[in-house]
């Protein structure tokens, strides 16, 4: 789940913010923020057009030299926010695949390699985005990290982890009003529609 996504972001912030805590609000922005930039192709070649998975690894490395060169606010949350977003992009690989159904393990199509010019397949560790275990890692990053900062942040983890759990009951249902939806567009439309989301 996105969530998830952004909040092992939050906990890479809230390591740094140990180290640094006079950038805490902004490091945990990134952090969120880093974690949920991948997903922003959902609609247009979901995990492939912003999934970077070896440069945003090598992006972060630099990042990080850069701000432990040169500790500021913005390139603290620089290498914070590439962090997390290639945290992101490799960790889709121990998921599911892309299929509409994920649960049902026909897709070997995880996340993207530019790097490697092929698609990396799925670990499956994480049977599927919305599977119970994806809460539960939302929780175990999620709530730990939310203690490094301010009523705020943890008002906003809660606020992600309750928006989980309801995800996480009406994932499996998501399919049949995905491919009812489909059938309700008109013809003029649904050639817009990502061929993921067609029945």
């Amino acid at each position: 789940m996105a969530t998830t996504h952004a909040l092992v972001g939050l906990a890479v912030a809230a390591l740094v913010s140990l180290v640094v805590p006079e950038f805490g609000v902004a490091v945990a922005a990134a952090g969120l923020a880093g974690g949920v930039l991948p997903d922003l192709d959902l609609y247009a070649g979901h995990r492939r057009t912003l999934h970077f998975p070896v440069y945003y690894s090598a992006a972060a490395a630099v990042a990080a030299v850069v701000a432990l060169v040169s500790p500021t606010t913005w390139t603290v949350s620089a290498a914070v926010f590439l962090v997390a977003a290639a945290l992101h992009a490799a960790s889709d690989a121990l998921g599911g695949g892309l299929e509409l159904e994920p649960w049902e393990a026909t897709s070997e199509r995880a996340v993207y390699s530019h790097f490697h010019g092929r698609w990396l397949p799925p670990r499956r560790l994480v049977r599927y985005d919305g599977a119970p275990e994806d809460l539960a890692v939302a929780a175990v990053f999620g709530v730990p990290a939310s203690l490094a900062f301010g009523p705020s942040v943890q008002q906003v983890v809660a606020g992600a982890l309750v928006f989980s759990a309801g995800y996480v009951v009406v994932r499996k249902r998501l399919p049949a009003i995905a491919t009812w939806l489909f059938a309700q567009v008109p013809d003029g439309v649904r050639r817009h529609v990502p061929e993921r989301f067609a029945p």
